[in-house]
């Protein structure tokens, strides 16, 4: 998520054991077992190494091992993208861009209208993917889907000199409407000129939004239940629009796939919360925006802003929006290339403040995985088995005019949901969210969470619950993952957590009793533990792991990466001021030939000891160049840390986010996210991304292409 909107509370009051201990008690293994194990000892427990001296063991057959080709660069705090010598950095694409004719041109004091936002590209660009009209010109012509996470009121209305009644009192429907359509997802087409500069296409035909209004189907098991019975939608099949959806996904049969992330902040409930909306933490008060506020307006059509107040008010659902919140929280997909589909909510894949949703290593024959982080302080990894096995006739085929959301309802539809318990070992479980799982004290799932039994529909709704009765460990906020698709090996930040206290701390439980306000699961404050073995954690970590073969339900991790300032003392993968990170947030695990690749990671950073130096940035490094000492505490140590890279850095007070290479690897693409002061030309669709701004200028969040100046590989 981004900080900008970031929550600071802790909404998981189970008991269950954290990461961070778990996480403290794995590094005091390592530290007692350095230098004595076997390479058959290390390769059974891969939390101490195994995973990558498979690895290694695999790249030493390898001709040519790939190597990063670019000085890494010193931190920078201004208002312009910097990258290494020999590449370029352009915009492509910034908020308030035109799709089509209806679109206005954009200028710096452009008043935007609802109607002109709906055509326009949406603010404060997040999570991407590419989707190819043609094998042929894969790498320069194709469809960018494009998450639109939120906005900043500010710059929305710069021109009426900021939002009208922002914190109190009624908003007005043109505005709130305008606000609405500002969220959501673009559709957009771009290419690749004959100069090398990249242009969207006005007009194209698939370019298209979805905005937190726009009709959306729901599937799976929540569909047609009790559970999503509204005013809109009696039956429970629709509800409408997609909100604050942060990173994204992709499907092997061609479609995107967005998250919803913090969206209970738009709505509002002033009654008596239900037991999930209480768990995923809903206003009481107001919504983020005011929306709710805008209801009864003469304006007003079909409940438009009256669905944000979700307080019960009728005799049942039908009746009111009581059940609109539980239209929300899931993995949206859409078909970028059906200019007439539409979006369809999985709600199989569980229902949370889903960060990003990606793909697992796909395989004929065997089911398709799905990988998601729930982005909040103490909250669990998920994953998403379909019962459906792969067919690799279902690949996508640019050009085919399959029913792709067709696809969808084979795959996506029907499946078990997985939360995840870390153990100090290095081995991990995957629980299954099935409504007969059994608990400790004899009890069914269903029956703890007070459901009928075989209600699978109440399991998603209430999936944090569940997750929570399971004993499944709470991590420091879940953000991006990724998988190597050679491998298998799946990558996920764990961007921070600022609530933790140190290892022999005593526990004081609150299971059960009032509120928790950002201190800890079932802690006055929380402790460390294995996965998370540093107090205050401020500067995150990226974890790594395996799924054990045929094993569904076991996996194998360890700790990649810790961030920090290269001055910490605990900085304990010996990061230096060229590589020094914090918050780590997006990922994208860029394969290449002879299955090698590069790992990228982006920052969402917040700590000064970084901050202080350099703005958010892009690091790259070479996962299979890693020589690993067992005795280091993560994969990146003392040892071999040099090979960890910086590469871009953002310009002041933004988000580097959003990330994907062109088949080609010639372009890389990045989001750049509530930028202060930029890009430097306030009238321009595309400019130099690496010119500071010399005045002040009405930001734009926007994509950045980075491509080398001879036109070769990104980072080779």
């Amino acid at each position: 998520m981004s900080k900008e909107i970031e929550t600071q509370h802790n909404f998981n009051r189970s008991d269950n054991e954290p990461f961070s201990s778990v996480l403290a008690r794995h590094v005091s293994r390592r530290d007692i077992m350095r230098g004595g194990l076997s390479l058959a000892a290390l390769g059974m427990l891969s939390g101490i190494g195994g995973l990558n001296l498979a690895n290694a063991q695999e790249n030493g057959a390898r001709k040519t091992p790939l190597a990063l080709a670019f000085e890494s660069l010193r931190g920078s705090r201004t208002d312009a993208v910097v990258v290494p010598e020999g590449y370029t950095a352009q915009v492509l694409i910034p908020w308030g861009t035109p799709l089509d004719e209806q679109g206005p041109a954009w200028h710096r004091k452009q008043e935007m209208t609802a109607e002109a936002q709906a055509h326009c590209v949406g603010m404060h660009h997040d999570g991407m993917h590419a989707f190819p009209l043609s094998e042929q010109h894969a790498s320069r012509d194709f469809l960018l889907a494009l998450n639109n996470e939120y906005i900043d009121q500010d710059a929305l209305w710069a021109p009426r000199g900021g939002p009208t009644n922002p914190d109190s009192g009624q908003r007005p429907p043109d505005e709130v409407r305008t606000e609405i359509n500002a969220h959501g997802v673009t559709i957009v087409r771009v290419r690749k000129q004959e100069d090398g500069s990249w242009l969207h296409v006005v007009g194209d035909a698939h370019n298209r939004r979805f905005t937190s209004a726009t009709p959306m189907d729901l599937a799976g098991p929540v569909a047609g239940s009790d559970y999503v019975r509204t005013r809109y939608s009696p039956d429970g099949t629709r509800t409408r629009g997609t909100n604050n959806n942060c990173a994204n996904g992709f499907t092997p049969w061609g479609t995107y796939l967005t998250c919803e992330e913090n969206w209970p902040e738009v709505f509002v409930n002033r009654g008596e919360l239900n037991i999930d909306d209480r768990r995923l933490g809903l206003p009481t008060d107001r919504g983020r925006y005011g929306w709710e506020t805008a209801a009864g307006d003469a304006d007003e059509r079909d409940d438009e802003f009256a669905r944000f107040d979700v307080t019960p008010r009728g005799n049942g659902p039908r009746d009111d929006y009581r059940n609109e919140t539980r239209t929300f929280g899931y993995v949206v997909e859409v078909d970028p290339y059906d200019g007439q589909s539409r979006a369809v909510k999985r709600t199989a894949l569980g229902r949370f403040r889903h960060e990003g949703c990606w793909p697992g290593k796909v395989v004929p024959g065997e089911p398709l995985v799905f990988y998601s982080g729930h982005d909040s302080r103490n909250e669990y990894i998920y994953k998403f088995v379909s019962a459906k096995h792969w067919d690799p006739a279902h690949a996508s085929r640019p050009g085919a005019t399959e029913d792709r959301l067709a696809l969808g309802d084979r795959y996506l539809d029907e499946g078990t949901l997985y939360v995840a318990r870390f153990n100090a070992d290095g081995s991990g479980e995957w629980l299954p969210l099935e409504p007969s799982t059994l608990l400790a004290d004899g009890r069914t799932l269903a029956q703890a969470l007070s459901l009928a039994e075989g209600d699978r529909a109440g399991i998603i709704v209430h999936t944090c619950d569940a997750a929570d009765l399971l004993g499944a460990t709470p991590m420091d906020r879940p953000e991006w993952g990724t998988v190597d698709p050679v491998s298998g090996e799946v990558y996920m930040t764990l961007t921070n957590n600022s609530q933790r206290t140190s290892a022999h701390s005593e526990p004081t439980y609150t299971n059960g009793g009032d509120a928790i306000d950002a201190s800890g699961v079932g802690y006055a404050t929380a402790p460390t533990d294995a996965a998370n073995p540093r107090a205050d954690n401020e500067s995150g970590q990226i974890l790594r792991w395996r799924e054990r073969g045929d094993d569904a339900t076991r996996f194998d991790w360890e700790v990649f990466v810790f961030g920090a300032a290269a001055d910490d003392t605990t900085n304990l993968s010996g990061l230096t001021e060229r590589n020094q990170f914090a918050s780590p947030d997006g990922l994208w695990y860029d394969a290449r030939d002879d299955g090698q690749g590069i790992l990228w990671i982006e920052t969402d950073n917040g700590y000064d000891g970084v901050a202080e130096q350099t703005n958010d940035q892009v690091l790259a490094v070479v996962p299979g160049a890693l020589s690993h000492d067992s005795g280091q505490a993560s994969v990146v140590g003392a040892g071999n840390q040099q090979q960890l890279k910086r590469f871009a850095v953002g310009p002041n007070g933004c988000e580097v986010t959003g990330i994907f290479a062109t088949p080609d690897k010639t372009a890389l693409f990045i989001n750049i996210q509530h930028p202060g002061n930029w890009p430097a030309d306030p009238d321009a669709a595309t400019q130099d991304a690496t010119h500071a701004t010399a005045d002040s200028v009405r930001p734009r969040a926007a994509t950045v292409v980075i491509q080398k100046d001879d036109g070769g590989q990104v980072g080779v």
